[in-house]
């Protein structure tokens, strides 16, 4: 199983340990992994993206464009960026929650989301659109979008890892007393996936 994943947020959205947990637990089934990050200005809000392939053979941690089998967007527009990484039928799970860039916040210049993911919409066939808000309003966090998004990645079928292996790498990796938040986070992404397949 070869698998080039692209995972890409902005800073403060748990982007680098969503790219973590899934090299534990490929890791965990003894497969390869390679990865590398690119952390923008992180903690003001800048882009954070990481190329992340599993599998044989592998000779670079940087994926190719038009080879990732996966997008995991945790903000619209930083996906939209992304997107010539997508192979052709690749699969596409993003966050509708958009987070207005300082550059926007500077100019007085509005900015949603909504026009982004209406550009996903128009050329993504695979495409996921979770509503994270709502999702960490109804789990009580808004610290665990990471995790929701990976549960909706696993529901998709495209990250090639079960619901046990993130499960294992978050017993692994988090300290006990957040395991149970994390793991409802985890449910609540896979389920709130199902009807959007």
């Amino acid at each position: 199983m070869n698998k080039n994943i692209v995972l890409c947020g902005v800073g403060g959205q748990g982007t680098v340990l969503a790219s973590k947990l899934i090299a534990a637990a490929a890791m965990k089934k003894e497969l390869p992994v390679m990865s590398a990050e690119t952390i923008g200005m992180a903690q003001r809000g800048g882009s954070v993206f990481s190329h992340l392939r599993m599998g044989e053979s592998l000779y670079s941690p940087m994926i190719a464009k038009g080879t990732a089998d996966m997008i995991l967007g945790f903000e619209p527009a930083e996906t939209v960026r992304m997107l010539p990484y997508l192979k052709k039928d690749g699969q596409v799970v993003v966050s509708s929650r958009a987070v207005k860039p300082v550059t926007a916040t500077l100019s007085g210049s509005s900015y949603n989301g909504t026009e982004m993911l209406e550009y996903l919409k128009k050329h993504v066939k695979n495409l996921l659109i979770i509503d994270t808000e709502k999702a960490c309003r109804e789990i009580g966090s808004s610290r665990v979008l990471n995790i929701i998004l990976l549960g909706a990645a696993i529901r998709s079928g495209a990250l090639g890892l079960s619901e046990e292996d993130i499960k294992n790498a978050i017993k692994e990796r988090l300290p006990e007393k957040f395991h149970e938040l994390n793991f409802r986070a985890l449910n609540y992404g896979i389920c709130s996936a199902s009807d959007k397949i």
